[in-house]
């Protein structure tokens, strides 16, 4: 069995440098307790380096990060540093269109100790996904966008076939997850099918495609009711796919519930590449400070060990994975860890090193 990968280490600028070097020294203690060989690439890139060197990558970085296993990406972009329209610069969404990762998985979990939005109980069972479709929707022909002295227009892109494939890896991860986690095994689409004839084709789309998938339950959800129900009734869902910018507004949201963007990690799945980072950007108010939060660049360095375990049949991948999530609730649960942005005044090194230590002690199992 090969537990020898290639992964390719985008970490970009602002805090992204700081939580890869995080997610890296984790994953260090994950190749000596596992027996797994990660070659990393590093290749530069983001609004920084196209300040300087006018490319948002460094010379065939695209093509070198797509001939890797995977791609483990800190955060790229800086809000004083645009293109000549206005847009920021932003590689990940370049990625994201060059090899297809259609499928932008973004966990929602609340972590033992660590504090929750909301006072109900159940609230601390709070285990979902938001799965954003990543190549489609408004962000379609995001650069195509029409813009005259009185009116400008974007135009939004939904298709049959990636619907159908969003729907189909809907319903895996929903029936893989009941099968681990015991979540109930739900696919819930969020559209806005009553005002829009494209999310009307969308869910017509996914309502053919779900059914060919019986174990799993099928449903359908207004976007501005389930904006409102993320906050009344979160730990009701499991699998939510969605359009692109809908998945990004709420998948913000959803961090908010379970203690901020620096705990909610994230992945974009191809049909043969990865991408995994944090759903958080670079913050550059904080950033060369130690006090970013790495929890997030640490889950999506699990997802993607339990990404290749899937995909390339290692079991020490997966065990892996499933150690730097136990290791993670261990640390915040009992360990006393506080970052920053819930209050307290651990750094991001004492998450690393708290986590890795965890791991290389063997003493990963969730409380």
């Amino acid at each position: 069995m090969n537990n020898s990968f290639h992964i390719a280490v985008l970490p970009g600028e602002g805090v992204g440098l700081e939580v890869t070097a995080a997610a890296l020294h984790v994953l260090d203690a994950v190749e000596r307790r596992f027996g797994i060989a990660l070659r990393q690439e590093p290749i530069q890139g983001g609004a920084l380096y196209y300040k300087e060197h006018g490319s948002t990558l460094e010379p065939d970085g695209m093509r070198r990060a797509g001939a890797a296993d995977a791609m483990l990406f800190g955060a790229m972009g800086w809000p004083e540093i645009r293109f000549t329209d206005g847009t920021e610069i932003t590689p990940q969404i370049d990625i994201r269109g060059e090899y297809n990762l259609f499928a932008g998985v973004r966990p929602i979990r609340a972590i033992p100790g660590v504090p929750v939005a909301l006072a109900d109980p159940r609230a601390a069972g709070i285990d979902l996904v938001i799965l954003r479709e990543s190549t489609e929707g408004m962000f379609a022909r995001r650069s195509e966008g029409v813009v005259t002295a009185d009116h400008a227009t974007d135009t939004m892109v939904i298709t049959r076939s990636v619907t159908e494939r969003l729907t189909r890896f809907a319903c895996d991860l929903a029936l893989r997850r009941k099968a681990t986690r015991g979540t109930p095994g739900r696919v819930t689409l969020v559209d806005k099918a009553n005002v829009f004839r494209s999310f009307a084709f969308m869910r017509e789309v996914f309502l053919e495609t779900a059914a060919q998938s019986p174990e799993v339950e099928a449903r359908v959800h207004y976007v501005d009711a389930m904006a409102l129900d993320l906050v009344r009734r979160p730990w009701e869902f499991d699998v939510l796919p969605m359009e692109n910018l809908f998945g990004d507004i709420l998948s913000d949201l959803g961090a908010g519930l379970i203690g901020g963007m620096g705990f909610a990690p994230s992945a974009d799945i191809g049909d043969a590449h990865g991408l995994f980072q944090p759903s958080h950007g670079t913050a550059p108010d904080i950033a060369g400070q130690g006090v970013a939060n790495p929890t997030a660049a640490i889950l999506s360095a699990a997802m993607m060990l339990e990404w290749l375990g899937t995909t390339r049949s290692s079991q020490a991948c997966r065990d892996a994975a499933v150690a730097i999530e136990g290791a993670v609730d261990l640390a915040f649960s009992t360990k006393g860890l506080r970052t920053r942005d819930i209050g307290g005044g651990s750094r991001t090194r004492d998450v690393a090193e708290t986590v890795a230590d965890l791991i290389a002690a063997g003493s990963h199992d969730r409380p």
